[in-house]
């Protein structure tokens, strides 16, 4: 009988070994395909932004977008990815209630540490370093359309990088974190990152904006403002579309899988916070969200640039509570979120705001609009997993919209007001007026040039 019982007993113990071997190889593939898809973000930007400019700005564009996500990748290894575990508490880089923070804890994070590079020990912290990589890369791409056919790639340069490998990594170490003491003293909940990506990185584009002014030509004498036209809007429609594919890798990364020292629930997926859910909850949610965000920007608009653009309202507007939204719930949010968006772009139009793709609206405004709702929908769910932990609040929303409005448009604003007075702002005007592609770029996008053809007049 004993011998029996210890022959069943390493039976267990072999087959608990393959579970956790399973689990952790799972863990690991997870991340590893939210990165390609998160990529596919950034081919969406990339043509967003090609079609949204004009022919003699084509190739700029395109150049400034590609050096945004490559500046990211070096500098969120180097200093971004070691500010989002040791500055959850706030500047003082303390431990908070869960051990996972703090000045000690964070040295895992250090270029120079062995977690930092191939480990056979470790098959969780590269894949997981670069999905947080691709969420700074999306933060500087959200700006990067907003600045399109006037600014200097050196200044675009140094303003993404203190946006994607800083401002929105205090912002997710203060509400995207455990031990974020945004979350455990205000109860924040911000699954999908509506607020501390999307409005942090909005609202530091409009920090920007109010420095570089608007495009010349925008403007008449009397105020009135021109819609000047991007020269391919089916390649910026497509170009939205890609970054609706791509968001189902940045939500999925949004997600805790089961795995080793990966989920607080053992075989069970969790948010960023430990709560429970599903990617059930992912797969109605985001669905809806996206079709009401498109219907509401069509009853309002008839607009197909603003249909697109309202899908990815839709998604960032339902954003905060996809892990708990009733589908319902979403697809109205996501009708809000759509809605809302032409109204709010035309009143920082009519404010002198000249954002060339709607981003501060998108991303700042509906981000903020929907981390705010989220405290009227969620109100009383636990912001953590546990017993006596924080609850989800409106208050707490609140604070934490006014928080990430300021961790976006303060460094925004003072970078860019710096840039400026150094001279590293803003194109010349003379650069600006031949276009971008002649005078800063060595090719041409069309070198023999566009066809348009035309119907003649009966």
């Amino acid at each position: 009988m004993e011998e029996q019982l210890a022959e069943l007993a390493a039976k267990v113990a072999e087959l608990e070994v393959k579970a956790s071997v399973t689990n952790t190889m799972f863990a690991e593939t997870f991340y590893y395909l939210t990165i390609p898809l998160m990529i596919i973000i950034h081919a969406g930007f990339l043509a967003y932004e090609m079609g949204a400019s004009r022919q003699k700005n084509v190739l700029a564009s395109g150049v400034k977008n590609i050096l945004a996500f490559a500046f990211m990748v070096p500098t969120f290894y180097y200093f971004g990815w070691w500010v989002y575990w040791a500055f959850p508490t706030g500047l003082t880089f303390t431990a908070g209630g869960m051990g996972i923070s703090g000045i000690e804890y964070a040295s895992f994070a250090l270029p120079w540490n062995e977690s930092a590079g191939p480990n056979l020990d470790d098959r969780s912290t590269g894949v997981f370093w670069g999905a947080f990589t691709l969420f700074a890369a999306t933060t500087a791409s959200i700006m990067s359309g907003a600045v399109i056919e006037r600014i200097q790639v050196v200044g675009f340069v140094i303003l993404a990088i203190v946006l994607g490998s800083f401002a929105w990594v205090v912002a997710a170490a203060w509400g995207w974190h455990a031990d974020g003491w945004l979350v455990t003293k205000w109860g924040v909940h911000d699954f999908g990152a509506a607020g501390l990506v999307h409005a942090v990185a909005g609202f530091f584009a409009l920090g920007v904006l109010i420095n570089l002014g608007p495009r010349i030509g925008k403007y008449n004498p009397d105020g009135s403002a021109n819609d000047i036209q991007g020269h391919n809007m089916p390649l910026t429609l497509v170009g939205l579309m890609l970054i609706i594919v791509g968001f189902w890798g940045f939500l999925m990364a949004c997600v805790i899988v089961p795995g080793e020292a990966w989920s607080w629930y053992g075989d069970k997926a969790t948010t960023i916070y430990g709560t429970p859910m599903t990617l059930g909850a992912l797969a109605f949610n985001i669905l809806m969200g996206f079709s009401g965000g498109i219907i509401g920007a069509w009853w309002v608009t008839r607009d197909p640039f603003w249909m697109m653009s309202g899908a990815l309202a839709g998604i960032i507007a339902t954003a905060s509570g996809l892990d708990v939204y009733w589908p319902p719930l979403a697809f109205i949010m996501g009708a809000a979120g759509g809605a809302l968006l032409q109204p709010c772009a035309r009143f920082l139009e009519r404010r002198g705001i000249d954002d060339a793709v709607g981003a501060v609206t998108v991303h700042g405004t509906i981000g903020l609009f929907g981390l705010i709702m989220f405290g009227v929908w969620g109100s009383g769910l636990p912001a953590l997993q546990g017993e006596g932990v924080a609850q989800v609040s409106l208050l707490g929303q609140l604070v934490a919209a006014v928080v990430f409005f300021l961790l976006g448009f303060v460094p925004g604003y003072v970078v860019s007001f710096i840039l400026k007075k150094m001279g590293l702002l803003r194109v010349s005007e003379d650069a600006e007026i031949l276009g971008l592609d002649p005078t800063k770029v060595p090719i041409s996008a069309y070198p023999e040039g566009i066809n348009i053809s035309a119907t003649p007049a009966e």
